[in-house]
Formats: structure tokens, sequence, C-alpha cells
């Protein structure tokens, strides 16, 4: 079962950009199963399977993202609660990883008759500022050996097959600073400030669904100090390429009218963007389809940012597959039912199985 895998990799810390000591224990469970493991520049964990007569074939590769959203000082603990384990980002995505483990566990014992090959990775940089690079690290190396790309990743019965676009920014407002009495000076508090109203002023289509969130925002020293500093976090989404660059544009336009309309500096910085668009998802959505079958459930399509949008550009037919059931994803009480990881593995290797017989490139 994936049970024995899952509260040891949640309990393993591996905040984004940190993924070091996850990246270390997945080589280590991989490794102990048979398969030769490889790190790539970036950090991501991968393995091969390409059996006598497949060389050359294109390959499906799986990945499952290794980060959690989680900071290194946040107690990951997993707690039993009758059929749950609780605990921060023992779903998203320690419960991938313990099912994808699972599976090359039985395919250890038991081979699975390969034509193609299968590639397995446990990829780093999916949450937050990661941007992916995990993923389109590995889709740039290796586009041309690949035939598929299926990210797994949320829940079961859940198939994503449309990217949504993300566009982040980091925006820094900078002034003098100064004393709150005895100086004159603007404040970099005031025009983030101004900023974020005129942000969720703008005008944001419902069809295709457009987005517009400031995650984050911090500045200043102290109560009596005028903020010589201060910073947003801007997410922006959108189904649709032309409507996310429409709002990018205009969305920029706020934040430097702000800081010219207060007399402080502005300094933009692009921390994220995330193709969206067409996964040519196909042929491999039919296999999901058949796959959630094999295990009495219904599939439902979705629309969603994961590891499978790093794919989008290069027209590499993609999907994100969950396996597990859960709730509270992003929460410290996040939590998945013990009993939805054995039909997650069966789902996987139908799924894996079905694209040994069925022409994607």
């Amino acid at each position: 079962m994936p049970l024995s895998y899952l509260t040891r990799i949640a309990q393993t810390p591996a905040p984004t950009f940190q993924e070091e000591k996850r990246a270390e224990l997945m080589s280590a469970l991989w490794t102990e199963l048979g398969y030769s493991t490889e790190r790539d520049s970036v950090g991501n964990v991968l393995t091969r399977l390409t059996p006598p007569g497949t060389e050359g074939r294109p390959a499906l590769l799986l990945a499952a993202h290794l980060d959690t959203v989680f900071g290194p000082q946040t107690d990951v603990t997993v707690r039993e609660e009758g059929q749950r384990l609780t605990g921060p980002g023992v779903g998203d995505n320690s419960a991938s990883l313990a099912v994808v483990t699972a599976m090359l566990r039985d395919f250890a014992s038991q081979p699975p008759t390969l034509r193609r090959p299968l590639w397995v990775a446990a990829n780093v940089g999916e949450e937050g500022l990661g941007d992916l690079r995990g993923a389109k690290h590995l889709i740039a190396t290796h586009r041309e050996q690949l035939g598929a790309f299926i990210a797994v990743d949320g829940y079961l019965g859940v198939a994503v097959t449309q990217a949504v676009g993300v566009r982040r920014y980091r925006a820094q407002f900078l002034g003098p600073g100064g004393h709150s009495w005895g100086d004159q000076a603007p404040s970099a508090l005031h025009a983030l400030g101004r900023a974020v109203t005129g942000l969720y002023a703008l005008h944001l289509p419902t069809q295709p669904r457009t987005t517009l969130n400031v995650g984050l925002a911090s500045g200043g020293n102290s109560v009596n100090s005028i903020a010589g500093q201060a910073e947003l976090l801007l997410d922006l989404r959108s189904l649709d390429a032309a409507l996310l660059a429409d709002l990018d544009s205009r969305a920029q336009d706020v934040l430097h009218r702000a800081a010219r309309e207060v007399g402080v500096n502005l300094r933009v910085e692009r921390v994220g963007d995330r193709p969206g668009g067409n996964l040519h998802s196909g042929a491999l959505l039919g296999m999901a389809h058949e796959a959630a079958r094999e295990v009495r459930v219904d599939l439902r399509i979705a629309a969603s940012s994961t590891d499978a949008n790093a794919a989008a550009p290069s027209a590499l037919p993609a999907l994100a597959f969950g396996v597990y059931r859960g709730g509270n994803a992003h929460r410290e009480d996040e939590w998945v039912d013990k009993r939805s990881l054995g039909p997650g593995l069966r789902a996987l290797k139908r799924l894996v199985t079905l694209y040994q017989g069925t022409p994607l490139a």
C-alpha cells in the first residue's frame, strides 16, 4: 500500500527552493527498490524504465512534485485520525509521491509489459514562486524523447486538461523614509495602499474566467516611521492568453500610477510565468477515463495550474491526474483518506498500461 510511504514522505520538509531532504529520500526509496536514479541540475529526481527493444520510442513521463507551500519552521507531523491522515502537505503532494513510489515497488516485483519507456520524476518547484522550474527543465531537456507528460497531482477523479495561464509580480515601492513627525517624505506604504485599491478596482472578465490576487503585502519599520519601502506579490490568472496579457498591462499601469502619484520609486519584477492553453490531452484523456472506470470513479475534467502547464508551449500531450481523496489543501490541517490510496494506485497503474498501446507521438 502507498500508506507505507506516505507518513515518511510527508514528515520530510520540502519548502519550495528547499526540497533537498525530500529529494534525497525519494532517491533513496527508489534506489532501494532497485531503480537507478539521477539528479539533474535543478534538483529533480529521475528514474527511467527502458526495457530492451523500447530504446528510441517516445517515453511517458510521470512527474510528482516534491515541494509544499509550508516554510521550514512548520511542524509537519502527521496525525492519524480514524481513516484520515492529517498534516501540512500530507496530500499535496506527499500522497502522490507515495502512490508513485508504490507503483514502482509493484513494477519491481511484477514488471509490466512496456512497449515504450516509462520515466518517473520527483520534481522541484511546482508551488508558489517555484514557477514550475522542475517540470520546465525536464521538458526543455528531454522534449525529443517524450511522447506524453502526466503530472501526478490532485484528487482522485479529477483530470486537468486545460492549463490556466499565470503571471506573478513582485512590486517594490521605495522612498526616502523618515520620522513620522519630523519629516514630510512620501510613504511607500501609502503607494502600496493606492496600488492595492487600484488593482482590485480593475474589471475582470467572468468568461473566460480571469482572476487577480494580492497574496502578500508588507513594508515599513515602525509605527512612528514613514515607510521607506513596501512590497506586494501579485498573482494574475486567466483561461485566455489575450485576456491575461491585457490584465498584465493594466495591472502594471496601476502600479506605476500609484508610485507616481505618491512620489516614490517603483521596481517591478516578474517572478512567475506559467504558460496556459491547450494541453493536447485528447488521447490521454480517453485513457484517464478508462483508468478511472477501473476503480469505479467518475472522472471530472478541470482547468488549473499544475506542472502540466509546462508542456503547453511544446505541444507535448499532457494532463494532471489525481490519485487520492482529501481536503484542506495548502492548510496545516490538510487531510487524506487512507482508503483512497489503493484505488489511486490501481488507477495510475492502469493509466500507465493503457499508454503502452496507444500512439501519441
